[in-house]
């Protein structure tokens, strides 16, 4: 048997009109056989109101996940620990977000530091964009270092009144880039050694494209979106600055299922070859091949989901399985992935999970 892999998944636990109900537990480890593709339950923690975006060190010890709940001014993001062999999960500390509807977060490359996005809806409270965090040597997090706001609108009415941060990738030392839904934008910020953040360079994408989640390359030359609104996938080239040059956009779904669809998450695959796109509404998994040249996607396929509302992927640390979160079908379906093609099988295997919102193995970025 192969060394189980940890996952880690956060589950919808607590209702929000925009989802379509809360049947999950909050946050599940589970072992992951990648030979056998068994999974046992490690540990389950329920005290924690709808984790719907995790990180995790490296080595397991210590989760980071943001609680969304409709109504509040401002959400919460934990700290937990996890320990293996008892399988307890237990919250050592939380902090209040600066800001509704806490979308995304991630470790700083040094892990020094956690980067919190919240959406932000409506008006009132401290409503941030981008939340700076200290992790202190225990795995607490420290109050709120820095941040900063973003502003404006978009062209679709319903979805663009104002800014919509939805997620934060580091794109090199000390960069960070947040795609802002809202307002049709890409905004690197320098990030420095007192946790200080800077405005470096603003990106515009298409108008009512609506970027949501990211994948950066392995050798780090390329950044590609999903595009929620328009439902396409962007490929932009990045300098050591952290400036972005668009380098192509393709459909992400075909033509006729396009004003029914909402993308979602994006991943690339460990060599860089391929990145995968969940697609809501069309409930489907897009595969592109990546030129690791000119930026340019070319058009793999798309796999049926194996359930609706494909909310989040994860690619196992092999890079032979890929997992998909079906949020309305309370499943996650498990995928083989072929390294040569990039094509995707379905195994017939499957996690029931109530709402599943997100999927994290240990040690993935």
């Amino acid at each position: 048997m192969a060394e189980l892999c940890l996952m880690f998944v956060g589950s919808l636990n607590r209702e929000a009109p925009y989802f379509q109900g809360a049947r999950g537990t909050g946050l599940t480890v589970y072992g992951f056989d990648e030979d056998t593709l068994a999974v046992e339950t490690l540990g389950a923690f329920s005290d924690i109101d709808n984790p719907t975006f995790l990180s995790v060190t490296p080595d397991g010890r210590r989760i980071y996940a943001n609680s969304e709940i409709f109504g509040w001014a401002e959400g919460l993001v934990s700290a937990l620990s996890f320990d293996k062999a008892s399988g307890r999960i237990e919250p050592i500390g939380m902090q209040p977000t600066l800001g509704s509807i806490t979308a995304h977060n991630t470790l700083s490359d040094d892990g020094k530091w956690l980067l919190v996005v919240n959406y932000g809806m409506g008006a009132g409270g401290p409503d941030q964009s981008l939340v700076v965090y200290g992790i202190r040597e225990d795995g607490r997090l420290t109050p709120p270092v820095s941040s900063v706001q973003q502003a404006g609108s978009g062209p679709d009415a319903d979805r663009q009144e104002r800014s919509h941060a939805h997620s934060v990738t580091r794109i090199g030392p000390n960069l960070l880039l947040v795609a802002d839904l809202g307002t049709d934008t890409l905004t690197t910020y320098a990030l420095d050694e007192e946790g200080t953040l800077s405005r470096r360079h603003v990106c515009p994408t298409a108008p009512g494209a609506g970027p949501r989640h990211a994948a950066l390359h392995p050798g780090g030359g390329w950044i590609f979106f999903m595009n929620e609104l328009d439902s396409t996938v962007s490929s932009y080239a990045v300098n050591g600055d952290g400036r972005l040059t668009l380098a192509d956009t393709q459909p992400a779904v075909p033509e006729d299922a396009k004003s029914a669809n909402h993308c979602a998450d994006i991943q690339i695959s460990p060599d860089g070859r391929f990145v995968y796109g969940s697609n809501r509404g069309h409930d489907s998994i897009v595969i592109f091949a990546v030129n690791a040249e000119t930026g340019a996607l070319t058009l793999v396929g798309h796999t049926p989901c194996g359930g609706a509302t494909p909310r989040n992927l994860a690619i196992s640390p092999s890079g032979r399985h890929l997992l998909c979160a079906n949020q309305n079908a309370d499943v996650i379906t498990i995928f083989a992935r072929d390294a040569d093609t990039g094509a995707l099988a379905p195994t017939g295997k499957m996690i029931a999970v109530g709402t599943p919102m997100c999927i994290r193995f240990a040690g993935s970025s």
